[in-house]
C-alpha cells in the first residue's frame, strides 16, 4: 500500500508568503575584506576576500610551500583564533564526490560525530565542535550564517553537497566582531564556493559505489566573455540515486548550482544560486533497537511490510531547498572600501512518519474500526524562508584598518504536525485529546535580528597587531500559532533578547615562519524557540546562553612543515532548563559548563610526493553545578594520514577517531560509549590531454571503512524503556569508483 501524500492545512496555507520579503531587500554595501599586510616570504595558507580577512577566509590562497598543498588542515600565521583550513584540493583528491559538507568538516581537531549512517553523503549527520552540538555553532556559506529558524541547527544533505565546495574553514571560537551568526559562542563551520575558471571547459563526472549508488553530472564553465563584459559563469547539476547501506533507506537527489562574478575596474559583482531536492526513506528518528540490530542486523532500519510501522512506504521525507545572493565589492575612495550581500535562503520539508518505528507503541488508531491493528502515523511540515542583508565598510589608515557594519535578517516559518491512519490510505486520525483531534500543533513563527559591528586591527608594532571590536545583537523572535506545540492552545508571544558582546585579539609574528595569538570574545545564544511552547510565554523568558571564551595559540608554516597548537578554556552561561511538567511548563536559566581543552595540528613533507599528517584534541566539558561531564562531548579526537601526490597520482591514507562519550546527562553509565575509528582510502589518477578530445581527465577510488569496523556512535534513551533505546553505528566497509574529464 502506498502512503498518500498529505497537504498542509489551509489555515497555514493563507499564512502571507514570505517571498514577499525579496521586494524589501537591499542590496547593501560593505567593504571589500581587508588588505594583506607585508609578509615575510615563508610559504603559508593565506585568507582573502572575506567579511572578516583573515578569520572568515573565502579563497584559500597556497603561496610556495609543498606541504600546504597537500595538507588536509592547516592554519594561517595570520590567525586570531584556532582554525583548520581545508582547501579544495583536499576536498577533491580525498573526499568522496557523494559526500556532504560534514563529511569534509570531520578530519579537524575537536570536531566530533559526522559518521552518516546510510553511507557517505546518503544520510544526513551532525558533528560537535568541542563538544558543542548543532545548534551551538554556527555554519556559512560565502559568509552567510544559514540555519533552522526553530534554533540554529542544520541538515547536512540539503543545500551544499561537498561537490560544490570550494573550501572550508573550521573556526574554533567566537572570532572578532565581524564574525557573524547565531551562535558565535560555538565556533564556525565556514563553506565556500568554487573559484571560477579563467577558461572554458565542459566537465561530466559519474560515480559508481556499494549499494547502487550512482552519480552522475556535469559542470560548465565559461571562461572570462567578452560578451559579458570580461565575466564568467559556472553551471554545474548533479543526480544521486542509492540503496543506501540501511534496509529501504533509498535516497534521490538533485542538486544545481549557478555562479557568476564580473570585475569592472574596482568594483566586483557576484551572483550565486544553488536549489536542492531530495526523497530520503527512513524513519524519522533514526537509530536500532539492540533487538532489532540483534535480529535482523546493524543496517536494519524499514522494512517492505505495509502491516508494520516499519514500513518503508510510511517512512520517508521530500525537501526542497534554494540558497541565493548578489553580492557588490567597490572602492568609493583611496581608504575606503565598501561590501555588500543581500540573501535569501529557504527549506520546505514534509517528513510523511509512522508513530514509532522502535516497536514500543503498537499498532491501533481511533480513524480505524475497533481493535483495529492499523498503522497510525503522522505528517509533519517545516517550510521557512529566511532573507537579509550584509553591510560592511572598512577604512585602511596608517595606524591600521577599521571595519564597521551592520548583519539584519528576517526569517518566516509555518510548522505543523497531523496525525493519518496510514492502513485507511491517510484518513485523519483523531489521536490528540481536544480538538482539533487530529492536529498536534499548526504554528507560524518570525524572527527579526540587527547586529551591528565594529573593530579596529591595530598595527601596534612591526608584526603586531591588536584587535579590539564591539557587537550589538538585538533578537525578535514571535509566534502565532493556531495550536502551539505542546500546549495544543491557541497562543500569540513575543520575545526579545538583547547582548553587548566585546572582542579582543592579537597576533603577533614572530619571524617568518611562526606566529603566536590570542583571543578574549563573549559568544552569544538565544534561547530555542521551544521556550515559547508554554502556556504563558511570559513566565518563561530565559535569558541568553552567553560563553566568555580564552584562547592562545602558536602556528608554524614552512616548506616541509605546518604546524600549530592551542588551548582553549571557555566559560559557558545561563543553561537554559525548565520546571514543572505538561502545560504549566516554565523555562529559566540554571548553572552552566567549562569547556577546556589543547589542541594541534601538523603535517610533515616526507619528499617524493609523501607526507604524513597528525592532528588531535584533548576535551572537557563538565558543569558548574555538580562537575560531570556534559553529554555528547567526546573527551578527545585524532586523525593520522599519509598522502601522496606526484606524477598525476593522489592518495591519502586518513583514520579518524572519536573518543569515549556520554550519550545521556549525569554521566549515565548505560549510555557511555567507547572510542571509535574509521579508516578512508582514497586514490587517484589524473591523465593528461587524450584522443577523445579532453583536456584532462581523473579516475578516482574511494575506500570507507576499510577496517569493516561497525562500532557505536550514538545512542538515545527512550523514554518507555531501554529496550528501545536507539543506536547508531558506523555503516559496513564500502568502495566508490570515481570518472570525471574536462573538454
Amino acid at each position: 500500500m502506498r502512503a498518500t501524500q498529505i497537504k498542509p492545512s489551509r489555515q497555514l496555507m493563507r499564512a502571507p508568503s514570505p517571498t514577499r520579503l525579496h521586494t524589501h531587500l537591499l542590496l547593501a554595501l560593505a567593504a571589500l575584506s581587508s588588505g594583506a599586510r607585508a609578509d615575510d616570504a615563508a610559504p603559508q595558507v593565506e585568507a582573502q576576500g572575506a567579511l572578516d580577512a583573515g578569520v572568515i577566509v573565502q579563497a584559500v590562497v597556497i603561496s610556495g610551500s609543498k606541504v600546504a598543498q597537500i595538507a588536509p588542515v592547516q592554519a594561517s600565521l595570520k590567525a586570531t583564533q584556532p582554525q583548520s583550513v581545508i582547501t579544495a584540493s583536499f576536498i577533491e583528491h580525498a573526499i568522496d564526490p557523494t559526500a556532504d559538507f560534514i563529511s569534509v568538516a570531520r578530519i579537524a581537531p575537536s570536531v566530533g560525530g559526522g559518521v552518516a549512517a546510510n553511507g557517505t553523503g546518503l544520510s544526513e549527520s551532525k558533528v560537535s565542535l568541542r563538544g558543542f552540538q548543532d545548534g551551538e555553532y554556527n555554519i556559512t556559506y560565502d559568509g552567510i550564517p544559514f540555519s533552522d529558524t526553530n534554533d540554529p541547527t542544520h541538515h547536512s544533505t540539503s543545500y551544499f553537497p561537498a561537490r560544490i565546495i570550494g573550501g572550508m574553514v573550521v573556526e574554533r571560537g567566537p572570532g572578532n566582531a565581524s564574525n557573524l551568526g547565531q551562535a558565535t559562542f560555538g565556533g564556525s563551520l565556514n563553506l565556500f564556493s568554487k573559484e571560477l575558471s579563467s577558461s572554458a571547459r565542459f566537465s561530466p563526472y559519474l560515480t559508481l559505489g556499494a549499494w547502487n549508488t550512482r552519480m552522475e553530472g556535469a559542470e560548465v564553465d565559461s571562461g572570462k566573455l567578452a560578451a559579458l563584459g570580461g565575466g564568467a559563469f559556472m553551471l554545474n547539476y548533479s543526480h544521486l540515486g542509492s540503496d543506501g547501506y540501511l534496509s529501504h533507506n533509498g535516497v534521490n537527489e538533485d542538486n544545481f548550482q549557478f555562479k557568476f562574478e564580473k570585475t569592472s575596474g574596482d568594483t566586483v559583482w557576484s551572483a550565486f544560486s544553488t536549489w536542492n531536492k531530495i526523497r530520503a526513506y527512513g524513519p524519522d528518528k533514526g537509530g536500532v533497537t539492540l533487538n532489532q540490530a540483534a535480529q535482523f542486523g546493524k543496517n536494519f532500519s524499514l522494512n517492505a511490510d505495509p502491516r508494520s510501522q516499519d514500513y518503508f512506504g510510511y517512512n520517508y521525507a521530500d525537501k526542497k531547498t534554494d540558497f541565493e545572493y548578489l553580492r557588490l565589492q567597490t572602492k568609493l575612495a583611496q581608504e575606503w572600501a565598501f561590501d555588500g550581500t543581500a540573501y535569501t535562503y529557504a527549506y520546505t520539508n514534509i517528513t510523511t512518519s509512522s508513530s514509532d518505528p522502535t516497536g514500543a507503541t503498537p499498532n491501533g488508531t481511533k480513524a480505524g474500526p475497533a481493535g483495529n491493528t492499523d498503522v497510525p502515523g503522522y505528517v509533519k511540515t517545516n517550510d521557512y524562508r529566511v532573507s537579509g542583508a550584509i553591510l560592511k565598510a572598512t577604512g585602511q589608515f596608517e595606524r591600521g584598518q577599521l571595519r564597521v557594519g551592520l548583519w539584519t535578517e528576517h526569517a518566516f516559518t509555518t510548522r505543523s504536525t497531523l496525525d493519518y491512519d496510514w492502513t485507511l490510505g491517510g484518513v485523519p486520525n483523531p489521536a490528540e485529546k481536544t480538538a482539533p483531534k487530529n492536529v498536534k500543533y499548526e504554528q507560524n513563527s518570525a524572527w527579526l535580528q540587527n547586529e551591528p559591528f565594529m573593530e579596529f586591527e591595530w598595527t601596534a608594532a612591526p608584526g603586531l597587531s591588536i584587535t579590539p571590536g564591539l557587537k550589538y545583537v538585538h533578537f525578535n523572535r514571535s509566534i502565532d500559532a493556531l495550536v502551539n506545540q505542546d500546549t495544543r492552545t491557541p497562543s500569540k508571544s513575543d520575545q526579545t533578547y538583547t547582548a553587548t558582546l566585546p572582542f579582543l585579539s592579537a597576533n603577533q609574528r614572530i619571524n617568518g615562519e611562526w606566529s603566536a595569538y590570542a583571543q578574549l570574545a563573549r559568544g552569544f545564544l538565544a534561547p530555542p524557540l521551544s521556550v515559547q511552547y508554554v502556556n504563558t510565554p511570559d513566565a518563561s523568558h530565559p535569558a541568553p546562553q552567553t560563553s566568555t571564551n580564552y584562547q592562545l595559540g602558536m602556528v608554524h608554516a614552512s616548506k616541509q612543515l605546518s604546524f600549530d597548537a592551542d588551548l582553549y578554556y571557555i566559560d559557558f552561561n545561563n543553561k537554559i532548563a525548565s520546571t514543572g511538567s505538561g502545560t504549566d511548563l516554565v523555562y529559566f536559566n540554571l548553572g552552566g559548563a567549562v569547556y577546556k581543552g589543547v589542541e594541534a595540528q601538523a603535517t610533515y613533507a616526507l619528499g617524493q610526493g609523501f607526507s604524513v599528517h597528525a592532528n588531535g584534541s584533548l576535551n572537557s566539558a563538565k558543569t558548574k553545578d555538580g562537575d560531570l561531564w556534559v553529554a555528547k562531548v567526546p573527551r578527545a579526537t585524532a586523525a593520522l594520514g599519509l598522502m601522496y601526490k606526484a606524477n598525476g597520482w593522489n592518495g591519502a591514507l586518513i583514520t579518524k577517531m572519536v573518543g569515549a562519550t556520554y550519550m545521556e546527562k549525569n554521566e549515565n553509565p548505560a549510555y557511555h560509549l567507547g572510542s571509535y575509528a574509521s579508516t578512508d582510502l582514497s586514490l587517484g589518477y589524473s591523465f593528461g590531454a587524450g584522443a577523445l578530445g579532453f583536456k584532462r581527465a581523473r579516475a578516482q577510488l574511494s575506500l570507507h571503512n576499510l577496517l569493516d569496523r561497525q562500532d557505536a556512535v550514538s545512542a538515545a534513551a527512550n523514554s518507555k524503556g531501554a529496550a528501545y533505546d536507539q543506536y547508531v553505528f558506523q555503516p559496513q566497509r564500502s568502495a566508490s569508483v570515481s570518472l570525471s574529464a574536462d573538454f
